[in-house]
């Protein structure tokens, strides 16, 4: 006597459910653009979610692609000892082109925020910064540590719009915390850290 059971019946309706159930975790977001900074003091890799923060992002990588971030810099860290007269606090790095009459000449984006985007400001999170809403062009911050206060309707910003995130690092965190740990006066780095270029990976 065979006492094997024939479980075929039961087994293709479990395949189609697990393919359907891939499926549809997989769609929740496709696979980011990768971008590799290269500074003076290492690398560090970043992914963009156009799928997620479409004119931000695209704006970033609009401009890496320009070579508008070549020798370009990270020149402004804040820790939480050197913001005094902040009540609520933040660290980050901030990076960009720097000088004003380069700013002045580069249009300005529409504002996403996180509440748009659902993109927050958790640790290693790149995001545009900005005056007004709808002032970001090209200068950028990246999060050092979870940052809830610049997500939309935060207190580090009066106008409770928070800041448009757009991506995160994926790889060279430890080179952002060292850019955060140089000396600074005055939240400006004594000695500005060369973004020597950035460039857009391979699709994986």
């Amino acid at each position: 006597m065979i006492l094997s059971r024939n479980t075929n019946w039961y087994r293709a309706p479990q395949a189609i459910l697990m393919i359907l159930l891939v499926g549809v975790l997989s769609c929740k977001r496709s696979p980011g653009i990768q971008v590799r900074i290269i500074t003076d003091l290492g690398e560090m890799v970043v992914e963009v979610y156009p799928d997620m923060a479409p004119v931000t992002a695209q704006n970033f990588l609009d401009h890496v692609e320009k070579g508008t971030y070549s020798n370009s810099h990270f020149y402004r860290v804040v820790r939480m000892e050197n913001q005094p007269r902040n009540q609520v606090k933040i660290e980050v790095i901030q990076g960009g082109v720097f000088e004003d009459d380069i700013l002045d000449t580069i249009p300005p984006i529409i504002h996403e925020s996180t509440e748009v985007t659902g993109i927050l400001h958790t640790d290693g999170v790149i995001s545009m910064a900005r005056n007004a809403p709808g002032s970001a062009s090209t200068e950028f911050f990246i999060c050092i540590g979870d940052q809830p206060s610049l997500d939309f309707g935060g207190k580090r910003n009066p106008d409770g719009e928070g800041f448009a995130a757009f991506g995160k690092v994926v790889r060279g965190m430890e080179i952002a915390r060292a850019i955060q740990a140089r000396p600074d006066e005055g939240q400006y780095l004594l000695e500005k850290v060369r973004i020597q270029a950035m460039s857009v990976l391979p699709a994986r």
